[in-house]
């Protein structure tokens, strides 16, 4: 059962300057000096959570997602993070998977943000995106998709869907309780890992994120936690936790059935 090394980038945003994110976070990764295998960004890491699309968005094979490749080649990781993608007219949140080869898949963010306005600039994905990285199955969500559990929950049949459900956001600290108690719910509910990677810092209009970046395990023990700095984590890991813990109790099994009527997609 082999484990999954992976790195959480919590960090300040610089508002709406693609050049001087990708800067710094191109530093930050080309400084991780241990082993890691995925490098997590937050949400809109080029940009910060903008309403500014007109503006800001590019084509999929724009700067952002040339630089993304470049990096993944360069350090041999899977990066990813969401960015603003414009594509057929419309405007997407989008997630973007890059793998060290350069190919990719992709997640446009399901459930936009109305209280923000995001509702009326981007238009809202229909397909759930599962990553496979050595025998991991990871289900790719952002940020608001948390308040959301269905789209988030495991269609068990013989075995449970994913192991790992990553977020990538950015989360007011004025909201920060909800954050961590849904976290924590989405692991004890689907017998899973999880991990919410978030910005810290003032955003362009004057809102502040402490972070609260955190992985929690399958029984919703919590076991990397960092509020209100910067920081650069890596943390391994472990499948076998993860299967004794479905071994033992195994709750997915008496799982609902059900059926989401959007389509999902699946990344090798």
């Amino acid at each position: 059962m082999p484990s999954l090394t992976i790195t959480l980038i919590q960090t300040p945003l610089f508002w709406e300057d693609k050049a001087a994110n990708l800067a710094m976070l191109e530093k930050k990764i080309y400084a991780i000096t241990e082993k890691t295998e995925l490098v997590v960004l937050p949400e809109m890491f080029s940009t910060g959570f903008s309403m500014q699309p007109e503006s800001l968005a590019e084509e999929m094979e724009g700067e952002t997602f040339a630089w993304m490749k470049k990096v993944a080649a360069t350090k041999k990781i899977i990066l990813t993070g969401s960015l603003i993608i414009t594509e057929g007219g419309q405007y997407f949140n989008r997630l973007v998977w890059v793998l060290p080869d350069g190919s990719f898949g992709y997640y446009d963010k399901r459930h936009r943000f109305a209280f923000a306005g995001e509702d009326e600039k981007y238009t809202p994905g229909n397909k759930r995106l599962i990553a496979r990285v050595k025998g991991w199955k990871i289900n790719l969500q952002v940020c608001y998709d948390l308040r959301f559990p269905v789209w988030a929950r495991q269609q068990t049949e013989e075995t449970p869907e994913y192991d790992i459900l990553l977020y990538v956001a950015n989360w007011p600290e004025r909201r920060s309780h909800a954050w961590k108690t849904l976290l924590t719910a989405r692991a004890i509910e689907n017998q899973c890992y999880v991990i919410g990677v978030n910005r810290v810092g003032n955003d362009g209009n004057g809102i502040y994120h402490s972070g609260d970046s955190m992985v929690i395990d399958a029984l919703g023990t919590i076991i990397y936690h960092k509020n209100g700095e910067e920081d650069v984590h890596t943390i391994v890991l472990e499948k076998e936790p993860l299967e004794n813990i479905r071994s033992k109790f195994p709750f997915w099994k008496d799982a609902d059935s059900f059926q989401i009527l959007q389509d999902r997609d699946t990344d090798e």
